[in-house]
């Protein structure tokens, strides 16, 4: 989906044309991927345009830079600031967030701790993510055979720029055999994650998702799936699953702020339940698209950009 192009971008704490937001050919990011990055979601709520899970967002952003021994140049609330400034000079009312921070232009090579720290955010209209009518009739997807890094290779808890070359390997096998998306499984064979969502499957009755150490993403969706189902009463059970549960499950669906929840029909060809969007996925769209849509909000989980 291509980006649509806006007004402005935030660039170390000031605003720029889309045009002119630009860095230099040998900025140590483009040579040796390091960056870190966070995705947002800004909603139309019935109660006037919100960010979801700001706090969250900005948190996992800070812990993934620190995990790479650098620092963000800025504080949580000046980030905060940013963000709404760029979103009201874009005159957006819903739009996805993309606060990106890089080891800038200094130094080449591998070397990155004299290499400046830059930081960016940019705002635009991004639809569906795994394209129109995901959310209301599921996907097809394969297991890639791509597997997630082991816990001594790549920190998986930094969402960071180097981490999705190995997404983009799961996401462009999927789409080259005809699937919208691929699912990683872990270094021991246990399903992992999708290319860029956290995964939920039904099973007897429970709900369950993946843990941190099957090298996963620790999702803000996921999170929040997560307390949504308990709050429902729904059993939630975190832990390590076959790869062959994906085929006998009841539901299976994707969560992650570009996905939000998106339900799986097929798993390698086989049928997932009824091949339909089952009632846990459905309820648990419900529940989110709640806060995001209508702004019912007992969880304080909005930050709301007009007055």
């Amino acid at each position: 989906m291509a980006v649509k192009k806006v007004d402005k971008i935030w660039m170390n704490g000031k605003l720029v044309d889309w045009d002119d937001a630009k860095i230099h050919v040998m900025s140590h990011v483009i040579h040796y991927g390091s960056s870190w990055f966070e995705g947002i979601r800004c909603y139309d709520t019935a109660r006037g345009s919100a960010i979801f899970r700001l706090d969250e967002h900005l948190k996992r952003l800070v812990n993934s830079v620190k995990i790479y021994h650098a620092e963000i140049p800025y504080s949580n609330e000046q980030l905060k600031q940013g963000i709404m400034e760029t979103i009201r000079a874009n005159k957006m009312r819903a739009c996805y967030i993309r606060p990106v921070v890089y080891r800038g232009y200094g130094e080449v090579g591998v070397n990155p701790l004299n290499c400046p720290i830059d930081t960016a955010i940019a705002v635009w209209d991004w639809g569906q993510y795994l394209g129109s009518g995901a959310m209301e009739d599921g996907i097809d997807v394969c297991v890639s055979s791509w597997r997630r890094p082991t816990p001594d290779t790549f920190p998986t808890m930094a969402k960071s720029g180097g981490n999705y070359m190995n997404s983009q390997l799961i996401k462009s096998e999927a789409i080259a055999n005809g699937y919208a998306e691929g699912i990683a499984l872990d270094v021991n064979g246990y399903i992992s994650e999708g290319s860029g969502e956290n995964i939920f499957l039904v099973y007897n009755g429970a709900l369950y998702t993946t843990p941190l150490y099957s090298a996963i993403l620790p999702g803000i969706t996921r999170m929040t799936v997560m307390q949504l189902a308990k709050e429902a009463g729904i059993e939630v059970k975190e832990e390590v699953m076959l790869r062959e549960m994906l085929y006998v499950a009841d539901e299976v669906f994707f969560a992650g702020t570009a996905a939000e929840l998106t339900p799986i029909r097929s798993v390698d060809k086989i049928k997932v339940g009824s091949g339909k969007p089952g009632p846990v996925t459905r309820e648990m769209q419900n529940q989110y698209f709640k806060i995001v849509k209508d702004g019912v909000d007992k969880h304080d989980w909005l930050t709301f950009i007009y007055d």
